[in-house]
């Protein structure tokens, strides 16, 4: 029996990449859209009217003048740091130590790595993300949790085990068999369960020996349809630290590549301090960075080139990188990279900030023929925003010249109160915090 619905308000839709191409051409916001869902996948698109008027029998649900999306897109997370999320002003090899690897230790055990994982989910769809690529700790049983939990709620979900046999405390270190092994047992048990993928997760290489590296990038050439997702050029010390560590290395991405771990697969966290080599290997091989603005600055690792990385057709998508990131949310997130676009010269539009938040994520994990962009056989992940969820927000709003400037309004000021409603393949969420919600 199928199942229909017709959700009806202002439509977010892409067919194109606005960062390649004028964004007038690949993006528009239809006043009066609807989307026709039909047993969780969309079926149609177009004026609202039209196919209320061709589906007089399916359930309506009607938002106004709200924008419908698709869902956000977090290409980049790391769940077991949510309780330590906002910790203060450490580099990032200090900030590791004092902070996250004690907090990451604390998920060898199963019953907390299942209550933070359900903290972070029910955080996440609170802020209208609804697919997130998320490193987990070494132990086996935080890859579980997270599995488990984005199961149980219908998600779209990437993790993988984070594997480091060096430079961290007793509690968190693996060896190389053990990575490959317990990395292989993962991707036997989750890859392909449900809507969950697997990605295989050396944490960056100064924390895996060669031998390490050189296990992972053989696991990766036994299964090639997994990502592998890692860190890349965060800070200029750490990369001194990876000169060191590799003398032998070209430069930072030389580490992955001359271990099996430079692909199309491959999904590349903060690259912001790229040597010339780099960018063209990356372009090369079609490999995917993300970009992780309010991480960047929190912790002070630097301001990522994400148009010159564009212009080369690298595919890039963003990120909270919760944790190191100090918001949960895409909205602050997309702010975030409108704010180092303009420190760069190279200024964000609305349409930019979304496809980077939607298309652009689910690009960079190989999920663009299933979420990401609202068209016929898509899944119906969808996060609905209200244009005025704040009086600070309505006042700007109401004195816009045009919709996008009522959108880039809620970007630049918005927060979970903006999420007016959430969508997962179809189905409605409601959300943990009801007292909220009768508020909008």
């Amino acid at each position: 029996m199928t199942h229909s619905t017709l959700i009806l308000g202002q439509t977010f839709e892409t067919w194109g990449n606005p960062l390649t191409r004028p964004w007038e051409e690949v993006a528009r916001i239809r006043s009066g859209g609807g989307v026709l869902v039909q047993n969780g996948v969309i079926a149609a698109v177009g004026d609202g009217a039209a196919l209320r008027r061709d589906h007089p029998n399916v359930a309506v649900t009607d938002y106004g003048d709200a924008l419908i999306s698709p869902g956000f897109i977090d290409a980049h997370v790391h769940y077991p740091q949510t309780a330590m999320i906002a910790s203060w002003g450490k580099r990032l090899i200090d900030w590791l130590n004092i902070y996250t690897f004690p907090e990451e230790m604390r998920l060898a055990d199963p019953a907390y790595a299942a209550r933070i994982a359900d903290r972070y989910l029910d955080l996440a769809l609170d802020h209208g993300t609804t697919t997130m690529s998320s490193f987990a700790t070494i132990h086996p049983g935080s890859v579980d949790a997270f599995f488990d939990a984005a199961l149980s709620r219908g998600l779209r979900a990437v993790t993988g085990k984070t594997c480091m046999d060096r430079n961290a405390p007793d509690g968190l270190r693996d060896t190389a068999q053990s990575a490959y092994d317990d990395s292989r047992a993962l991707i036997a048990r989750w890859q392909g369960r449900g809507r969950l993928g697997y990605a295989i997760t050396p944490r960056f290489s100064p924390t895996s020996t060669p031998d390490q590296l050189e296990a992972l990038g053989a696991l990766w050439a036994e299964y090639p349809d997994c990502l592998m997702q890692t860190h890349l050029s965060e800070q200029t010390d750490e990369i001194a630290w990876v000169r060191d560590l590799f003398p032998q290395a070209r430069d930072y991405l030389d580490t992955y590549e001359a271990h099996g771990l430079l692909g199309a697969r491959g999904v590349y966290g903060h690259a912001i301090h790229l040597e010339p080599r780099e960018v063209d290997r990356l372009a090369e091989v079609g490999a995917a960075v993300v970009h992780c603005p309010t991480s960047n600055t929190f912790i002070g690792s630097g301001l990522m080139d994400l148009a010159a990385l564009a212009a080369r057709g690298i595919p890039a998508g963003l990120a909270t990188d919760t944790g190191g990131g100090s918001s949960f949310s895409m909205l602050r997130t997309m702010a975030a990279a409108y704010e180092i676009g303009q420190l760069r010269g190279t200024p964000l539009h609305a349409a930019h900030l979304m496809y980077l938040a939607t298309a652009g994520s689910a690009r960079s994990l190989h999920l663009q023929d299933c979420i990401g962009t609202l068209a016929p056989g898509m899944e119906a992940d969808l996060v609905v925003l209200n244009l005025a969820s704040t009086p600070a927000i309505a006042q700007r709003s109401a004195e816009a010249r045009d919709v996008w400037e009522q959108v880039f309004a809620t970007l630049m000021m918005g927060d979970d109160r903006a999420v007016k409603d959430v969508w997962i393949a179809g189905q409605r969420r409601v959300a943990a915090r009801q007292g909220r919600v009768s508020r909008r």
